[in-house]
């Protein structure tokens, strides 16, 4: 996916804020984007995984303790992903909304669909969200997590 929304960028010519011609800038946005899969994803699928997918094809529930697991996880790969990426900024590459603010926001979606509201106890993280749905526009952003916020009705 992320080779298709660079591809995308690159062939539409969108605006540079969301991948930046400026090197230094587009570095942070590569740096983003290299080091999500491994942690952000990796980490918020899995609880994703492990609190709804398993279950619902299952039929039974994780072990506490190992739903336990899957969150800690979560919570060391935010805790490096608020002080490494959004430190004091408004967005990751700084004062401007970039690809690498969209996939992190679509990826830490899947945890709070699975019932886990990551936001509610970092506020820095919840104000970067704020102003991430309100620079994709915050109906669209809905629309967009409409059937995942669903999934647990299955």
């Amino acid at each position: 996916s992320i080779a298709i929304l660079l591809y995308l960028v690159q062939k539409f010519k969108t605006p540079d804020h969301w991948y930046p011609s400026d090197l230094q800038k587009r570095a942070r946005v590569d740096e983003y984007l290299s080091w999500q899969h491994a942690n952000i994803r990796a980490k918020g699928s899995k609880l994703f995984l492990s609190k709804v997918l398993l279950p619902l094809l299952t039929g039974q529930p994780l072990p506490p303790e190992k739903l336990e697991f899957a969150t800690e996880e979560l919570n060391v790969a935010l805790k490096q992903f608020e002080e490494k990426f959004l430190q004091d900024k408004p967005f990751i590459v700084g004062s401007e909304i970039s690809l690498a603010d969209l996939v992190a926001l679509v990826e830490l979606m899947q945890p709070v669909c699975a019932g886990y509201n990551l936001f509610e106890e970092r506020p820095k993280l919840k104000e970067w969200r704020r102003r991430v749905e309100e620079a994709v526009g915050k109906q669209l952003f809905q629309e967009a997590h409409e059937e995942i916020m669903n999934i647990k009705n299955l």
